[in-house]
């Protein structure tokens, strides 16, 4: 496995990203077709509306379902994060630092973690400022 920097720790997930988000959207247009195909022959828009109601439906589960995941994985890099800030220090992470500092903090290596986090706390450092102030990232950060 390459080793993370600022410019390859993204991970987009293909099937997600690039397949079931477009189908999701591509589902909701189909049921507006068939809407506008089914009030120009006459037909019956009970279905149609049906359609409609389960396409937004779908999209708004696969949207909720990512965000509940995403909360989840913020919580665990939180208490991932807290535990390695205790076990260097015997204190907890600073609470002024935000969800998205932590997340970034977690790719610094050990030597850089204390420096930035404070730093962090200090400078009020964006996520991007973290990773671009990173110098070696952790070498058995897994990429999930």
């Amino acid at each position: 496995m390459k080793n993370q920097s600022f410019t390859n720790h993204e991970r987009h997930v293909p099937a997600f990203h690039f397949f079931l988000v477009p189908l999701s959207f591509a589902i909701v247009v189909a049921a507006f077709v068939y809407l506008f195909a089914s009030s120009m022959r006459g037909i019956s828009l009970f279905t149609s509306l049906l359609l409609i109601l389960l396409s937004f439906s779908v999209v708004m589960t696969l949207f909720l379902i990512r965000q509940f995941v995403c909360k989840v994985q913020d919580r665990v890099i939180r208490a991932e994060e807290n535990l390695r800030h205790f076990v260097m220090t015997g204190r907890l992470l600073n609470p002024s630092l935000t969800m998205e500092q932590i997340i970034a903090l977690r790719f610094a290596s050990d030597d850089e973690f204390l420096t930035l986090s404070e730093k962090a706390v200090a400078e009020n450092l964006s996520s991007k400022d973290i990773k671009l102030a990173i110098q070696k990232w952790r070498a058995d950060h897994h990429r999930v």
